[in-house]
């Protein structure tokens, strides 16, 4: 079933491998926690469309309930491991656990329960801090900060969950154990792909179609994507992991171009720049499938490099793959090719005045020349140092087990 087979933990005296049977499915929390997962990704989408199209109503939509749901979900998850870990008497559970504070549950469960905790206390801050200042037009507010993290930390938790299910898997040789290992490794590359989404969602207030010609787009991307990336790869140890993972980015946000047009929506918040009549989505993915291809493509030949050289390599040829493809699409974006339903150049915000830069298709602040060359200079090592960390916490991650 793979290639890379665990160092440790594979002994047939080892109380993990006594756990063999259950390898025979997928437990249900797992996916339980990867639809909470997913409902905090649809939701967040949904939250921005309903800022852009309708404004801040009420904190009671729909969209919020999706996100929160997810908060909801990871609690049920977490207090059903705690119990039957800590009060529990199976000898198969005890030994997939860790013992914190007197209490035993996987290490998973504890990340979550911390986002979920996170989410939870989010949404009280969230209302104060509109009635303390009113309404805020960026994602990065302190409450919308906090409840971001707390659906990482869930994100986090739920995808140890699934990577220790998935490592003591790998000591099951029998079919049903093979069959299983895949079953969570689609699981784990499908969760690692929300988090691809989740990381590029925190970063759109820099990578909006008119920065694509700055520098700092390429910056913010080349600190935070490859290290997503590597830790996905290196754990998954699947050789195509990065390319997975940002293929359901891309499908995430193009799903969404292509759905959310089609419910009706009216502005309740002035003042009113652009009638809108349906829900506005997001702007076109970043084309992160082309880096991450080439990164699974390099990480696969170099296996005997040192890791540094890895690493190195890695970052340069991310926003040297990036740059290429994301440069000249972006001229695109800003024609008149693009507008169309599938590409979403058409949609526009309600208060997006008609001499903003989005609606006269400008660039904003484009870099040129040494600006620009020397910011890709410090995005390609930004992105090295990113790549070694996630490349080193990845390998550590196949160790995981409880």
């Amino acid at each position: 079933m793979s290639s890379l087979p665990l160092s440790t933990h594979q002994g047939s005296t080892s109380p993990i491998a006594q756990m063999r049977s259950e390898a025979a499915g997928v437990p249900w929390y797992l996916w339980f926690g990867a639809l909470a997962v997913t409902s905090a990704n649809i939701g967040g989408a949904w939250d921005v469309s309903w800022h852009r199209s309708i404004g801040r109503d009420t904190f009671w939509t729909p969209a919020h309930l999706a996100i929160q749901a997810c908060g909801v979900m990871a609690a049920i998850i977490c207090g059903y491991l705690l119990l039957v870990n800590t009060f529990g008497h199976s000898a198969k559970l005890k030994p997939a656990s860790v013992n914190v504070l007197g209490f035993r549950a996987p290490l998973g469960a504890f990340i979550a329960a911390w986002g979920g905790i996170a989410m939870i206390t989010s949404a009280p801050f969230d209302n104060w801090w509109h009635a303390a200042y009113g309404l805020d037009v960026k994602i990065v507010s302190p409450p919308h900060t906090l409840l971001i993290l707390g659906i990482r930390a869930v994100s986090v938790g739920i995808l140890f969950l699934i990577l220790a299910a998935m490592n003591r898997a790998m000591a099951d040789d029998s079919p049903s154990g093979e069959q299983t290992y895949k079953r969570l490794q689609l699981l784990f590359l499908y969760v690692g792909g929300l988090i691809v989404s989740g990381q590029m969602f925190f970063l759109i207030e820099y990578t909006w179609d008119v920065q694509l010609h700055s520098v700092v787009a390429y910056i913010t991307m080349g600190i935070a994507v490859p290290l997503v990336l590597a830790i996905l790869s290196q754990a998954s140890r699947y050789k195509w992991a990065a390319t997975t993972t940002a293929a359901v980015y891309m499908l995430f946000a193009i799903a969404e171009i292509l759905i959310l047009p089609l419910f009706p929506a009216q502005p309740k918040l002035g003042p009113v720049f652009n009638p809108v009549t349906h829900f506005v989505p997001a702007k076109f993915p970043i084309l992160l499938f082309a880096p991450a291809l080439a990164l699974d493509l390099l990480w696969q030949k170099t296996s005997a490099w040192k890791p540094w050289k890895v690493a190195l390599a890695s970052g340069f040829l991310f926003i040297a793959v990036l740059t290429i493809v994301e440069w000249p699409f972006a001229n695109f974006l800003l024609s008149k090719a693009s507008e169309n339903r599938f590409f979403g150049t058409i949609y526009f915000d309600y208060n997006s005045r008609p001499n903003g830069y989005d609606r006269l298709r400008h660039f904003l602040n484009p870099d040129h020349g040494t600006i620009l060359y020397f910011g890709l200079l410090r995005a390609a090592i930004y992105a090295s140092i990113s790549a070694w960390i996630g490349l080193s916490f990845g390998r550590w991650m196949r160790s995981v087990q409880r």
